[in-house]
């Protein structure tokens, strides 16, 4: 089963991190990633760029309406993913558990539809 991962970033936490903070997360989030594809259980990850990027579309009454950033009204933006395979919730739940990101917000662990 595939489990898709989205990490939330708290950028109160994010802030407060020092660069050397920063560069032991990328470190160890580069290292769980190869452990992870050399167990079998990792297809893709990426991280993504600052909320102020974004684009948020909505279509409604056959309306495209575009606005600037996340929309989401909360402290935490989404900051990427990591798609997994695993043989149950469980097992992606252990596996997101070891991810240090989780330190600088929340991560989602999702079943992914299959289709």
């Amino acid at each position: 089963m595939c489990y898709l991962c989205l990490f939330y970033i708290d950028q109160t936490l994010a802030d407060a991190a020092s660069e050397e903070e920063w560069a032991e997360i990328d470190r160890q989030s580069l290292a769980s990633n190869e452990e992870l594809k050399r167990s079998g259980h990792y297809l893709a990850s990426n991280a993504l760029a600052d909320p102020q990027t974004a684009k948020t579309l909505r279509i409604r009454a056959g309306k495209a309406s575009w606005s600037d950033g996340p929309f989401a009204e909360t402290k935490e933006h989404l900051g990427g993913f990591l798609l997994i395979e695993a043989k149950n919730l469980a097992e992606a739940m252990e596996i997101a558990e070891q991810d240090p990101l989780a330190r600088m917000g929340a991560i989602e662990v999702r079943e992914t539809a299959g289709f």
